[in-house]
Protein backbone atom coordinates (compact mmCIF):
# COMPACT_ATOMS: atom_id res chain seq x y z
CA UNK A 1 0.00 0.00 0.00
CA UNK A 2 1.47 3.38 -0.94
CA UNK A 3 1.78 6.32 1.47
CA UNK A 4 -1.10 8.36 -0.01
CA UNK A 5 -3.53 5.44 0.06
CA UNK A 6 -2.53 4.63 3.62
CA UNK A 7 -3.25 8.17 4.77
CA UNK A 8 -6.68 8.17 3.13
CA UNK A 9 -7.76 4.86 4.66
CA UNK A 10 -6.18 4.97 8.08
CA UNK A 11 -6.44 8.67 8.91
CA UNK A 12 -3.95 10.49 11.13
CA UNK A 13 -4.27 8.06 14.03
CA UNK A 14 -3.57 5.12 11.78
CA UNK A 15 -0.60 6.81 10.19
CA UNK A 16 0.91 7.60 13.55
CA UNK A 17 0.36 3.99 14.62
CA UNK A 18 2.37 2.75 11.65
CA UNK A 19 5.23 5.07 12.55
CA UNK A 20 5.08 6.81 9.15
CA UNK A 21 4.78 10.57 9.88
CA UNK A 22 3.49 12.99 7.24
CA UNK A 23 5.94 15.63 6.04
CA UNK A 24 5.61 18.88 8.01
CA UNK A 25 7.29 22.09 6.87
CA UNK A 26 7.47 24.36 9.91
CA UNK A 27 7.99 28.00 9.09
CA UNK A 28 11.29 29.29 10.47
CA UNK A 29 11.11 31.97 13.12
CA UNK A 30 11.90 35.47 11.89
CA UNK A 31 14.05 37.88 13.87
CA UNK A 32 14.46 41.48 12.74
CA UNK A 33 16.09 44.55 14.23
CA UNK A 34 14.53 48.02 14.14
CA UNK A 35 16.69 51.13 14.54
CA UNK A 36 14.81 54.17 15.85
CA UNK A 37 15.81 57.81 15.47
CA UNK A 38 14.43 58.55 18.95
CA UNK A 39 15.39 58.02 22.61
CA UNK A 40 13.53 55.50 24.77
CA UNK A 41 12.50 58.24 27.19
CA UNK A 42 9.93 59.50 24.66
CA UNK A 43 7.20 56.90 25.14
CA UNK A 44 5.02 58.55 22.50
CA UNK A 45 7.31 58.73 19.50
CA UNK A 46 9.80 55.95 20.32
CA UNK A 47 6.88 54.01 21.76
CA UNK A 48 5.29 53.67 18.32
CA UNK A 49 8.10 51.28 17.35
CA UNK A 50 7.41 49.21 20.46
CA UNK A 51 3.69 49.15 19.68
CA UNK A 52 4.48 47.97 16.16
CA UNK A 53 6.86 45.23 17.31
CA UNK A 54 4.41 43.96 19.95
CA UNK A 55 1.63 43.79 17.37
CA UNK A 56 3.79 41.86 14.90
CA UNK A 57 4.71 39.35 17.60
CA UNK A 58 1.09 38.93 18.73
CA UNK A 59 -0.34 38.51 15.22
CA UNK A 60 2.35 35.99 14.26
CA UNK A 61 1.93 33.92 17.41
CA UNK A 62 5.47 34.79 18.44
CA UNK A 63 7.02 33.52 15.20
CA UNK A 64 7.98 37.00 13.96
CA UNK A 65 9.88 39.10 16.49
CA UNK A 66 11.36 42.56 16.03
CA UNK A 67 13.76 44.02 18.58
CA UNK A 68 13.60 47.82 18.87
CA UNK A 69 16.72 49.89 19.42
CA UNK A 70 16.88 53.55 20.44
CA UNK A 71 18.96 56.15 18.63
CA UNK A 72 22.65 55.49 19.23
CA UNK A 73 22.32 51.83 20.16
CA UNK A 74 22.92 50.38 16.70
CA UNK A 75 23.56 53.57 14.76
CA UNK A 76 23.15 57.34 15.11
CA UNK A 77 19.67 58.89 14.93
CA UNK A 78 20.37 60.27 11.48
CA UNK A 79 22.11 57.12 10.21
CA UNK A 80 19.06 54.89 9.95
CA UNK A 81 18.32 55.42 6.25
CA UNK A 82 21.85 54.32 5.38
CA UNK A 83 21.41 51.37 7.74
CA UNK A 84 18.24 50.19 6.04
CA UNK A 85 19.50 50.92 2.53
CA UNK A 86 22.65 48.86 3.11
CA UNK A 87 20.80 46.07 4.92
CA UNK A 88 22.67 46.61 8.20
CA UNK A 89 19.24 46.46 9.86
CA UNK A 90 15.99 45.21 8.40
CA UNK A 91 14.04 48.34 9.30
CA UNK A 92 13.94 51.74 10.97
CA UNK A 93 11.42 54.10 12.52
CA UNK A 94 12.10 57.74 11.78
CA UNK A 95 10.91 61.12 10.55
CA UNK A 96 11.66 61.14 6.80
CA UNK A 97 12.35 64.88 6.67
CA UNK A 98 15.56 64.35 8.66
CA UNK A 99 17.06 63.17 5.39
CA UNK A 100 16.23 66.13 3.18
CA UNK A 101 19.99 66.49 2.63
CA UNK A 102 19.84 63.37 0.46
CA UNK A 103 16.85 64.81 -1.41
CA UNK A 104 14.23 67.39 -0.49
CA UNK A 105 11.62 64.81 -1.51
CA UNK A 106 12.10 62.99 1.82
CA UNK A 107 10.29 65.94 3.46
CA UNK A 108 7.15 65.34 1.40
CA UNK A 109 6.81 61.97 3.12
CA UNK A 110 6.80 63.67 6.52
CA UNK A 111 5.95 67.39 6.66
CA UNK A 112 6.70 70.60 4.82
CA UNK A 113 5.93 74.14 6.00
CA UNK A 114 2.24 74.97 5.49
CA UNK A 115 1.54 71.44 4.33
CA UNK A 116 -1.13 68.86 5.11
CA UNK A 117 -2.49 68.34 8.60
CA UNK A 118 -2.41 64.84 10.09
CA UNK A 119 -5.78 63.66 8.80
CA UNK A 120 -5.08 65.08 5.36
CA UNK A 121 -1.66 63.43 5.30
CA UNK A 122 -3.16 60.05 6.15
CA UNK A 123 -5.79 60.56 3.44
CA UNK A 124 -3.13 61.44 0.86
CA UNK A 125 -1.11 58.38 1.81
CA UNK A 126 -3.87 55.78 1.94
CA UNK A 127 -6.52 57.11 -0.45
CA UNK A 128 -4.57 59.57 -2.59
CA UNK A 129 -1.34 58.92 -4.48
CA UNK A 130 0.99 59.57 -1.56
CA UNK A 131 2.03 56.02 -0.71
CA UNK A 132 2.45 55.07 -4.37
CA UNK A 133 4.53 58.13 -5.22
CA UNK A 134 6.72 57.98 -2.12
CA UNK A 135 7.38 54.26 -2.60
CA UNK A 136 8.51 54.91 -6.16
CA UNK A 137 10.94 57.47 -4.77
CA UNK A 138 12.14 55.39 -1.79
CA UNK A 139 12.86 52.46 -4.11
CA UNK A 140 16.03 54.35 -5.08
CA UNK A 141 17.20 53.76 -1.51
CA UNK A 142 16.14 50.08 -1.34
CA UNK A 143 13.32 51.10 1.00
CA UNK A 144 9.65 50.19 1.28
CA UNK A 145 7.77 52.53 3.62
CA UNK A 146 4.67 52.25 5.78
CA UNK A 147 3.09 55.18 7.65
CA UNK A 148 4.22 54.85 11.25
CA UNK A 149 2.53 57.56 13.29
CA UNK A 150 1.77 61.25 13.33
CA UNK A 151 2.19 63.81 16.09
CA UNK A 152 -0.57 66.14 14.90
CA UNK A 153 0.20 69.85 14.51
CA UNK A 154 3.22 70.74 16.59
CA UNK A 155 4.14 73.72 18.73
CA UNK A 156 6.44 76.43 17.41
CA UNK A 157 9.21 75.85 19.91
CA UNK A 158 11.09 77.36 22.85
CA UNK A 159 12.91 80.70 22.72
CA UNK A 160 15.31 82.39 25.09
CA UNK A 161 13.90 85.79 24.04
CA UNK A 162 10.59 87.05 22.66
CA UNK A 163 9.91 86.80 18.94
CA UNK A 164 7.67 89.79 18.28
CA UNK A 165 8.13 90.01 14.51
CA UNK A 166 9.85 88.31 11.62
CA UNK A 167 12.84 90.61 12.15
CA UNK A 168 13.59 88.88 15.45
CA UNK A 169 14.52 85.73 13.55
CA UNK A 170 17.60 87.33 12.01
CA UNK A 171 20.71 85.60 13.32
CA UNK A 172 18.64 83.30 15.55
CA UNK A 173 20.34 79.92 15.97
CA UNK A 174 17.49 77.42 16.17
CA UNK A 175 17.24 73.66 16.36
CA UNK A 176 14.52 72.96 13.84
CA UNK A 177 13.45 69.66 12.27
CA UNK A 178 14.69 68.98 8.80
CA UNK A 179 13.28 70.83 5.85
CA UNK A 180 11.84 73.78 7.82
CA UNK A 181 15.37 75.02 8.29
CA UNK A 182 15.47 76.03 4.63
CA UNK A 183 12.61 78.47 5.22
CA UNK A 184 14.07 79.74 8.49
CA UNK A 185 17.29 80.44 6.60
CA UNK A 186 15.42 82.54 4.05
CA UNK A 187 13.98 84.54 6.95
CA UNK A 188 17.45 85.25 8.34
CA UNK A 189 17.68 82.45 10.90
CA UNK A 190 20.44 79.90 11.36
CA UNK A 191 18.99 76.35 11.43
CA UNK A 192 20.59 73.56 13.44
CA UNK A 193 19.72 69.87 12.94
CA UNK A 194 20.19 68.29 16.39
CA UNK A 195 18.83 64.93 17.67
CA UNK A 196 16.33 65.01 20.55
CA UNK A 197 18.82 63.79 23.14
CA UNK A 198 21.19 66.71 22.53
CA UNK A 199 18.74 69.63 22.39
CA UNK A 200 18.51 70.43 26.11
CA UNK A 201 22.26 70.82 26.60
CA UNK A 202 22.58 72.99 23.48
CA UNK A 203 19.79 75.30 24.67
CA UNK A 204 21.07 75.40 28.25
CA UNK A 205 24.62 76.31 27.20
CA UNK A 206 23.41 78.97 24.76
CA UNK A 207 24.89 77.13 21.78
CA UNK A 208 21.46 77.68 20.24
CA UNK A 209 18.89 80.41 20.93
CA UNK A 210 15.76 78.37 20.32
CA UNK A 211 14.56 74.84 19.73
CA UNK A 212 11.46 73.00 18.66
CA UNK A 213 10.64 69.36 19.16
CA UNK A 214 7.00 68.22 19.12
CA UNK A 215 4.64 69.54 21.76
CA UNK A 216 3.88 69.85 25.47
CA UNK A 217 4.04 66.20 26.52
CA UNK A 218 7.48 65.52 25.02
CA UNK A 219 8.78 69.03 25.71
CA UNK A 220 7.94 68.71 29.41
CA UNK A 221 9.79 65.39 29.56
CA UNK A 222 12.80 66.95 27.85
CA UNK A 223 12.76 69.89 30.27
CA UNK A 224 12.92 72.71 27.73
CA UNK A 225 10.87 75.01 29.96
CA UNK A 226 13.80 75.08 32.40
CA UNK A 227 16.15 76.67 29.87
CA UNK A 228 13.89 78.84 27.68
CA UNK A 229 10.87 80.82 28.96
CA UNK A 230 8.93 81.59 25.75
CA UNK A 231 6.80 78.91 24.08
CA UNK A 232 5.38 79.82 20.66
CA UNK A 233 2.63 78.39 18.46
CA UNK A 234 1.76 77.07 15.96
CA UNK A 235 4.52 74.99 14.38
CA UNK A 236 3.70 76.22 10.88
CA UNK A 237 6.35 73.90 9.48
CA UNK A 238 4.68 70.80 10.93
CA UNK A 239 0.94 70.76 10.39
CA UNK A 240 0.85 66.96 10.33
CA UNK A 241 4.29 65.32 10.38
CA UNK A 242 4.16 61.62 9.54
CA UNK A 243 6.66 59.14 10.90
CA UNK A 244 7.54 56.14 8.76
CA UNK A 245 8.66 52.57 9.12
CA UNK A 246 11.40 52.15 6.54
CA UNK A 247 11.99 48.50 5.59
CA UNK A 248 14.81 47.09 3.47
CA UNK A 249 13.16 45.93 0.26
CA UNK A 250 14.98 42.56 0.14
CA UNK A 251 13.99 41.79 3.73
CA UNK A 252 10.36 42.70 3.08
CA UNK A 253 10.10 40.85 -0.23
CA UNK A 254 11.47 37.70 1.42
CA UNK A 255 8.46 37.59 3.77
CA UNK A 256 5.48 35.33 3.16
CA UNK A 257 2.21 37.01 2.09
CA UNK A 258 0.91 36.42 5.63
CA UNK A 259 3.87 38.17 7.25
CA UNK A 260 3.69 41.04 4.79
CA UNK A 261 0.06 41.53 5.82
CA UNK A 262 1.07 41.41 9.49
CA UNK A 263 3.66 44.15 8.94
CA UNK A 264 1.18 46.34 7.07
CA UNK A 265 -1.51 46.01 9.73
CA UNK A 266 0.87 46.42 12.66
CA UNK A 267 2.16 49.64 11.11
CA UNK A 268 -1.38 50.97 10.65
CA UNK A 269 -2.11 50.16 14.30
CA UNK A 270 1.01 51.99 15.50
CA UNK A 271 0.15 54.89 13.20
CA UNK A 272 -3.18 55.35 14.99
CA UNK A 273 -1.84 54.80 18.50
CA UNK A 274 0.87 57.45 18.24
CA UNK A 275 -1.44 60.35 17.49
CA UNK A 276 -4.01 59.14 20.01
CA UNK A 277 -1.31 59.29 22.69
CA UNK A 278 -0.24 62.80 21.74
CA UNK A 279 -3.80 64.10 21.57
CA UNK A 280 -4.63 62.54 24.93
CA UNK A 281 -1.48 63.66 26.78
CA UNK A 282 -0.69 67.12 25.40
CA UNK A 283 -3.52 69.09 27.11
CA UNK A 284 -2.51 68.23 30.69
CA UNK A 285 1.16 68.80 29.89
CA UNK A 286 0.42 72.26 28.46
CA UNK A 287 -1.48 73.20 31.61
CA UNK A 288 1.44 72.02 33.71
CA UNK A 289 3.93 74.05 31.69
CA UNK A 290 1.87 77.24 31.89
CA UNK A 291 1.30 76.66 35.61
CA UNK A 292 5.07 76.46 36.08
CA UNK A 293 5.58 79.87 34.45
CA UNK A 294 5.96 79.14 30.75
CA UNK A 295 5.09 82.21 28.65
CA UNK A 296 2.78 81.03 25.87
CA UNK A 297 2.81 83.25 22.77
CA UNK A 298 1.35 83.13 19.22
CA UNK A 299 3.57 83.92 16.25
CA UNK A 300 2.76 87.33 14.79
CA UNK A 301 0.81 87.65 11.55
CA UNK A 302 3.77 89.28 9.78
CA UNK A 303 5.98 86.31 10.67
CA UNK A 304 3.37 83.78 9.52
CA UNK A 305 2.78 85.63 6.24
CA UNK A 306 6.51 86.00 5.56
CA UNK A 307 7.12 82.32 6.29
CA UNK A 308 4.27 81.28 4.00
CA UNK A 309 5.55 83.47 1.17
CA UNK A 310 9.09 82.11 1.45
CA UNK A 311 7.83 78.50 1.66
CA UNK A 312 5.85 78.75 -1.58
CA UNK A 313 8.78 80.47 -3.32
CA UNK A 314 11.08 77.66 -2.17
CA UNK A 315 8.74 74.97 -3.53
CA UNK A 316 8.64 76.68 -6.91
CA UNK A 317 12.43 76.85 -7.01
CA UNK A 318 12.77 73.19 -6.12
CA UNK A 319 10.32 72.26 -8.86
CA UNK A 320 12.58 73.88 -11.44
CA UNK A 321 15.61 71.77 -10.53
CA UNK A 322 14.41 68.55 -8.88
CA UNK A 323 12.19 66.38 -11.16
CA UNK A 324 11.14 64.09 -8.29
CA UNK A 325 10.04 67.09 -6.24
CA UNK A 326 8.16 68.59 -9.18
CA UNK A 327 6.24 65.38 -9.81
CA UNK A 328 5.32 64.54 -6.23
CA UNK A 329 4.71 68.09 -5.00
CA UNK A 330 2.28 68.70 -7.89
CA UNK A 331 0.14 65.84 -6.63
CA UNK A 332 0.60 66.83 -2.98
CA UNK A 333 -0.32 70.48 -3.52
CA UNK A 334 -3.39 69.58 -5.58
CA UNK A 335 -4.58 67.26 -2.83
CA UNK A 336 -3.91 69.97 -0.22
CA UNK A 337 -6.07 72.49 -2.11
CA UNK A 338 -9.01 70.09 -2.25
CA UNK A 339 -8.63 69.14 1.40
CA UNK A 340 -8.47 72.74 2.60
CA UNK A 341 -11.61 73.60 0.64
CA UNK A 342 -13.45 70.74 2.37
CA UNK A 343 -12.06 71.39 5.85
CA UNK A 344 -12.94 75.08 5.56
CA UNK A 345 -16.65 74.26 5.58
CA UNK A 346 -16.57 71.40 8.08
CA UNK A 347 -13.70 70.69 10.45
CA UNK A 348 -12.36 74.24 10.73
CA UNK A 349 -15.79 75.85 11.22
CA UNK A 350 -16.84 73.27 13.80
CA UNK A 351 -13.52 73.55 15.65
CA UNK A 352 -13.67 77.37 15.79
CA UNK A 353 -17.17 77.26 17.23
CA UNK A 354 -16.40 74.61 19.82
CA UNK A 355 -13.20 76.28 20.97
CA UNK A 356 -15.13 79.50 21.64
CA UNK A 357 -17.54 77.73 23.99
CA UNK A 358 -17.15 77.49 27.74
CA UNK A 359 -17.57 73.82 28.51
Amino acid sequence: MDRRSLMKKAGIAGVLATGIAPAVHAQAAIRWRLASSFPKSLDTIYGAAEVFAAQVKAMSGGKFEISTHAAGELMPAFGVVDGVQQGTVEMAHTAPYYFFGKSEVFALGCAIPFGLNSRQMTAWMYEGNGLKLMREFYAKYNIINFPGGNTGTQMGGWYRKEIKSVGDLKGLKMRIGGFAGKVLERLGGVPQNIPAGEIYQSLEKGTIDAAEWVGPYDDLKLGFNKVAPFYYYPGWWEGGPQLDFFINDKAFNALSPENKAIVENAAAHAHTVMQARYDARNPAALKQLVGAGTKLRPFSNDLMNAAFKESIALYEELGSKNPDWKKIYADYSGFRAEQNLWFRFTEATFDRFMQAQKL
